[in-house]
């Protein structure tokens, strides 16, 4: 009887680790999918961010070069040299590429004016909605793959 006690005593039979797992296991089912959706709308809060910044360095850009500027990379930094047209250092490099926090963001300008486009780059895993703003500084949204427009509804 003292040695039936003394191997019980040792550790945990092959049932009760299976059930500790099992337990385990349902717990991360549960959380992942909540962890995947907080870090979509992060993303998502992020490029909203990243549009702002961008209209905040158009009205700059602006304002030194008496025009908008038609691409990304001319709100970014210089290649070479002191701020210019061409790299006005306004927005940090990594934004200037196109491509921040799972979002795909794209700057047209012209004449007239410009406008903003920022798109999941993996639809439902990096973002669910996809965005567009332009020189009226409004952000319209779009729950689904396709991109917004200047008809979307508006960001509240």
């Amino acid at each position: 009887m003292l040695n039936r006690q003394r191997r019980r005593a040792r550790g945990f039979s092959l049932v009760e680790l299976l059930i500790v797992i099992a337990i385990i296991l349902i717990i991360a089912a549960i959380a992942v999918p909540k962890l995947n959706r907080a870090r979509m709308q992060a993303q998502e809060m992020a490029a909203i961010r990243h549009i702002v910044a961008i209209h905040q360095s158009q009205t700059q850009y602006y304002s030194q070069f008496g025009k908008f500027a038609t691409a990304l990379t001319e709100l970014g930094p210089p290649a070479s040299g002191s701020p210019s047209p061409s790299g006005a250092d306004l927005i940090p490099g990594d934004l200037a590429s196109g491509e921040k926090q799972g979002y795909k963001i794209t700057l047209t300008g012209g004449p007239g004016g410009y406008t903003i486009n920022a798109n999941p780059v993996a639809f439902n895993s990096t973002g669910t909605r996809t965005f567009f703003s332009d020189q009226t500084l409004v952000i319209r949204q779009n729950y689904g793959a396709e991109p917004a427009t200047a008809t979307s509804p508006e960001i509240k």
